[in-house]
């Protein structure tokens, strides 16, 4: 992963392609002492991705369900925080 700016980052597939992601927010977990990135492709904001990553920009898939799950309801109060949802309605 190669973050652009603070909104953009580059994710490369096993092939070696680029694909050009925005980031939604990030989320860290003191407890699994893991830091998680949800972001979706600009050519289709409708699909969000979740993966953890290291301090080197690595990335990772969330592949335990108990860890999916929980960040399934990160994202949930994610979009049910009023004051995001006030920031969406203002741009």
């Amino acid at each position: 992963m190669e973050i652009n700016d603070e909104k953009r980052m580059i994710v490369l597939d096993d092939q070696g392609n680029e694909y050009n992601m925005e980031i939604l927010f990030t989320y860290e977990h003191e407890e699994r002492k893991k830091k998680y990135v949800f972001f979706y492709d600009e050519n289709n904001p409708e699909e969000i991705y979740v993966m953890s990553y290291n301090d080197e920009g690595e990335l990772e898939d969330v592949v335990d369900e108990e860890e999916y799950n929980e960040m399934l309801e990160v994202f949930n109060a994610y979009q049910e925080d009023p004051e995001i949802q006030n920031l969406k309605e203002e741009n």
